[in-house]
């Protein structure tokens, strides 16, 4: 496992700036307020467009965002692209599909994960206590994801054959990806 950085990561060179954004109130958003920030983000191309890329050697994502009170990223997904078990913490979120469709597992104790495949156009929120599983659905998929307050470290899960779950704290700057035994 990694060592959270001293200091938050700053977003990637050609960020937004808060005047590109949706308004945002100046304190931390809940689930509600989230899903529509992202819609409303995810309806303006202009905004991200630029930095989606499918040409890397992984999950493409990039921080478009981050201030004091949301956190705000674009994920670029192919169907290969697997974040595994994870939660966000303390934070609520929100992710809004731009192109294509990405795959939403909730795990559910006794039984199989509950799937939702979530297309382009669509979008979907969620509190501080949501743990899920996202993949690419289809080649070339973009989301918007929204975080509140800002990321700073996760759980990672590993679920073993026999249904121990573990958790692992990470840096909200380390890619997610399965764990072994998941």
């Amino acid at each position: 496992m990694t060592i959270a950085p001293e200091k938050p990561a700053a977003p990637s060179a050609g960020a937004l700036t808060a005047d590109q954004l949706p308004p945002l109130p100046g304190r931390v958003l809940e689930p509600a307020e989230l899903l529509a920030w992202v819609r409303e983000l995810a309806a303006d191309p202009e905004r991200w467009a630029a930095h989606v890329r499918h040409d890397t050697d992984g999950r493409h994502f990039v921080s478009l965002y981050r201030d004091a009170d949301i956190d705000v990223w674009l994920l670029c997904w192919n169907t290969v692209d697997d974040t595994g078990w994870h939660d966000h913490d303390t934070s609520a979120g929100a992710v809004a599909v731009t192109r294509g469709a990405v795959v939403e597992n909730r795990p559910r104790l006794g039984g199989e994960p509950v799937t939702t495949t979530v297309e382009a156009g669509r979008a979907f929120a969620f509190g501080p206590d949501h743990i899920h599983r996202m993949a690419g659905a289809v080649d070339g998929s973009v989301s918007i994801h929204a975080y509140s307050p800002p990321l700073w470290r996760m759980g990672q899960y590993s679920i073993s054959s026999s249904g121990v779950m573990r958790r692992y704290s990470v840096s909200y700057a380390d890619e997610l990806r399965p764990l072994v035994g998941d």
